[in-house]
């Protein structure tokens, strides 16, 4: 199981092969075992083209599956032109700033993009495999079964589910946010700036903790940020309310685990392997490694199974 990539090729090769897989016709294969990838193959690093070809060889020969990460489907969204002459996710700046690796190397509207965009529709959304799941940012019961019913039969977008997933308001847009990006919680008048130096008024819910039960413990809030409290005039505060959560995802508690990508962790600060929901992204894209969980059954995730490139 392989976390975000984000154009890494040069980090990819060389996990695969740290991890037993050596290239024959093409591919990357392994003589015993299939890679996972919990998607985000694209945005942030220059070899774009190089990291989606070496998955999708992988796939072709059998050697691989992917769902889709958030990346991937605001790609699509990003090429989604509606009859108002908008697009299904904005060209604002900072959206173009996030995308633009991924279109200096495809271009906009060109052959290969509008193939690469057929591409990512093609990918699931989850794969539940032999004991174990795989889901990029949340699996929230209620969300997938909500998808589930909406999707093609593979849990892939269709050119309807498309347009729904990428309009406010709809329960399937709420579906795929929660899946793809993880869902949010307001913090109560609190505000912070993201990495991005953007005001965050909410933050990401650590869903994968059965024991986050308040805001405090919930919130997903990088270690060393500045809080502040907007209804007393922006004051700096020490920490979140420790109120009670009312949250709209319930914590996950199996039956069997599941891998999970999106959160930017960092080695060496990371929280320890949760044995039900990890995460595998350990922000390669901001200088941080390349993770990879080597899968062998067991019932419950064993931190000795990570593996770094």
């Amino acid at each position: 199981m392989v976390g975000d990539v984000h154009g890494h090729a040069d980090r990819l090769e060389a996990l695969l092969r740290s991890l037993g897989y050596r290239k024959r016709d093409g591919a990357y294969r392994h003589r015993g075992r299939r890679a996972v990838f919990v998607g985000d193959l694209i945005d942030r690093h220059p070899q774009q083209r190089r990291t989606v070809d070496v998955v999708r060889r992988m796939i072709d020969a059998g050697s691989a599956q992917m769902v889709l990460g958030n990346h991937e489907f605001n790609a699509v969204a990003f090429g989604l032109a509606r009859e108002d002459g908008t697009y299904g996710r904005p060209h604002t700046d900072k959206n173009l700033r996030q995308h633009r690796a991924f279109l200096d190397e495809v271009g906009f509207g060109t052959a290969l993009h509008c193939e690469l965009m057929a591409w990512f529709c093609e990918t699931p959304m989850w794969l539940e495999l032999d004991g174990l799941r795989v889901v990029h940012a949340c699996w929230s019961s209620r969300h997938i079964e909500l998808l589930a019913g909406a999707l093609d039969e593979d849990h892939t977008l269709s050119p309807s589910t498309i347009e729904a997933a990428t309009t406010q308001g709809t329960d399937l847009h709420e579906a795929v946010e929660i899946v793809l990006k993880g869902p949010e919680l307001d913090l109560d008048g609190i505000w912070y700036r993201d990495q991005g130096g953007h005001r965050r008024t909410a933050a990401r819910l650590r869903w994968w903790d059965s024991s986050a039960n308040t805001l405090q413990r919930a919130a997903l809030i990088p270690p060393g940020t500045v809080l502040h409290d907007g209804r007393r005039g922006d004051v700096p505060v020490v920490e979140l309310p420790d109120r009670a959560l009312a949250a709209t995802v319930s914590p996950y508690s199996g039956p069997v685990p599941v891998l999970f990508g999106h959160y930017w962790w960092q080695r060496g600060t990371a929280e320890p392997v949760n044995p039900m929901a990890t995460c595998l992204d350990f922000s390669v894209a901001a200088g941080g490694d390349l993770a990879a969980y080597r899968f062998d059954g067991e019932p419950h995730l064993d931190p000795a199974n990570l593996v770094w490139g």
